[in-house]
């Protein structure tokens, strides 16, 4: 008997590392109809192919709010966050209040601005002109949606704020039931939703007056107020609106080697993730993850940066 067991004992663990499975990793994204969804796919890829261990499938999501609650429910492991929203999770502060995350970055990838599209014939010529007017201030769910709101109360604008996904708002928009949206822009150009709406009708940017670009300064330092350079579009001038950074973030929980992985893979790339997305173009991703980051790092994403001679912001060191 010692020895059939001594025999079957043996054959499992020889079998053992044949048997040995990928880490299963599941990225919340954003909707598909976004560039941003073509980014993850990128990203998805990458660590199959060079995060040895690991194996990470894109869910479409609602993006940030909804990404964030996602991980505190484990039913993702790492996902698409604002960095503002992302401090607030962190902080436990606005939608956020009393429900603190446990929430970790491990990169930025791209500065998003805010850019608040109307149809040219809805008469609309600025902010101020959105009172009454039926307006998507974004994807039901998301950071973008929640920023606007917090933009127009603390400017003082209104508007018949109209909700739904980014495929029902376009649809809307086209058909004139509803005049414009607010939606992150591709780096300095506009989102590729927004140039979908654009084939269909003439379109204008509501950019921010200096008066209401000083208020935002002073009063959601959370945000930046951004110049965009002539030619975000064909035919839209320069304007000035408010952003913040777009990058990736997982729960404290996550293994540190895992994390690690991950990071080194994203950091590697040279073209995969600008072919996604090219307003990443020759974007320095670690020093905008510098730049932009609210939150502190995660302990393996620190790793990665301090091994490539990185020094790290305080308020982005990873906690003990």
């Amino acid at each position: 008997m010692k020895t059939i067991l001594g025999a079957l004992t043996g054959a499992t663990l020889l079998a053992g590392p044949a048997l040995a499975q990928d880490q299963e990793l599941l990225i919340g994204s954003t909707s598909a109809s976004s560039s941003h969804y073509g980014y993850f796919v990128a990203v998805g890829e990458l660590i199959n192919e060079n995060a040895e261990g690991l194996s990470a499938s894109v869910v479409e999501t609602g993006a940030t709010l909804d990404n964030i609650k996602r991980m505190s429910r484990d039913q993702v492991d790492l996902g698409l966050v604002t960095t503002n929203t992302a401090q607030h999770a962190y902080a436990g502060t606005d939608d956020f209040e009393g429900n603190q995350q446990d929430l970790r970055m491990l990169w930025v990838y791209t500065n998003a601005p805010q850019n608040a599209i109307v149809r040219a014939d809805a008469g609309v010529e600025d902010l101020e002109g959105l009172d009454g007017v039926r307006f998507n201030p974004g994807i039901r769910g998301s950071s973008t949606e929640a920023t606007t709101e917090a933009v127009f109360d603390t400017l003082g604008l209104s508007a018949d704020f109209a909700r739904g996904s980014t495929t029902d708002i376009v649809s809307a928009i086209k058909d004139n039931r509803v005049s414009g949206y607010v939606k992150s822009g591709s780096g300095q150009k506009l989102d590729g939703s927004t140039m979908d709406i654009a084939t269909a009708t003439d379109i204008e940017v509501l950019g921010l007056s200096d008066e209401q670009a000083e208020t935002l300064r002073d009063e959601m330092p959370d945000l930046s107020v951004v110049d965009i350079p002539e030619g975000a579009a064909e035919g839209v001038p320069a304007y000035k609106t408010w952003a913040f950074g777009v990058g990736v973030a997982a729960p404290a929980s996550m293994d540190e080697e895992a994390a690690y992985k991950i990071v080194s893979a994203i950091m590697a790339d040279e073209s995969a993730q600008a072919n996604a997305m090219a307003s990443i173009g020759d974007a320095d991703l670690a020093q905008m993850t510098l730049d932009y980051g609210t939150i502190p790092l995660h302990p393996g994403a620190a790793r990665w940066f301090e091994e490539n001679g990185y020094d790290i912001p305080e308020k982005l060191q990873p906690e003990e």
